[in-house]
C-alpha cells in the first residue's frame, strides 16, 4: 500500500528535472536554462515567446527567474498541455493542423470562425502552405486565448458576448493579459 501523499512522484520528478535544468546551480531557472530544457515533439527547443510567457507566468518573485516551486507548477502546466496536444493531434504527426486546432478550440468551448483560426495559424504556425503548430505554439495560443477571454469576460458583465470598452481599456486589457 502506497502511503505517500498524492502527486509525490510527480513532485520528485519535477525537483529532479529542476536540478538538471539549473545548470549554474543558482537555485533558479533562467530564460536560457528553460529554453534548453523544453523541447517540442521533433526535439526542437521551445520558441522564445513561449519561454518568456512561461517565465512571466511562473516567476512569483519578479526576478525573471523561476524557483523550484514555480518550476514544479510549470512542469505540471506543460504536462497538462502536452496531454491535450497529443489528444488533438489526431494524425499523430507531432503537429496540430488547422482542422485539429479548430476541433481543439471548439472542444475547449471557443466558437471561432475559420478565418480567425487561419489567422492564428498564419501568425503562430510554421511557415508553409499548410502551417501547423508545434507543442510550444499550441501552449502559447491556448494560454493567450484563455487569458484574453478572461479579460473580455470582465468587461462583458451581461455575458452577452459583447462589451463596450474604450480604446484605452482595450490597450490596457491587451497589455496586461498578453503574458
Amino acid at each position: 500500500m502506497d502511503r505517500q501523499p498524492p502527486g509525490w512522484r510527480e513532485a520528485i520528478f519535477a525537483f529532479s528535472w529542476f536540478q538538471s535544468v539549473d545548470a549554474d546551480r543558482s537555485g533558479n531557472i533562467t530564460f536560457k536554462e528553460l529554453k534548453q530544457a523544453l523541447v517540442n515533439t521533433n526535439w526542437s527547443t521551445f520558441n522564445d515567446e513561449t519561454c518568456v510567457m512561461m517565465i512571466n507566468m511562473f516567476d512569483k518573485t519578479g526576478t525573471g527567474k523561476i524557483d523550484v516551486f514555480g518550476f514544479s507548477a510549470l512542469w505540471r502546466f506543460v504536462q497538462q498541455w502536452k496531454t491535450m496536444f497529443h489528444q488533438f493531434d489526431r494524425d499523430r504527426s507531432g503537429n496540430i493542423s488547422h482542422g485539429e486546432l479548430h476541433q481543439a478550440l471548439s472542444q475547449m468551448g471557443y466558437t471561432l470562425s475559420p478565418q480567425l483560426i487561419q489567422l492564428i495559424m498564419a501568425r503562430y504556425g510554421q511557415r508553409s502552405a499548410n502551417p501547423t503548430l508545434q507543442l510550444d505554439r499550441f501552449i502559447q495560443v491556448c494560454t493567450q486565448l484563455q487569458s484574453m477571454t478572461e479579460a473580455f469576460r470582465e468587461k462583458d458583465t451581461g455575458r452577452s458576448g459583447n462589451a463596450r470598452l474604450s480604446y484605452e481599456d482595450f490597450l490596457t486589457m491587451t497589455a496586461t493579459r498578453l503574458i
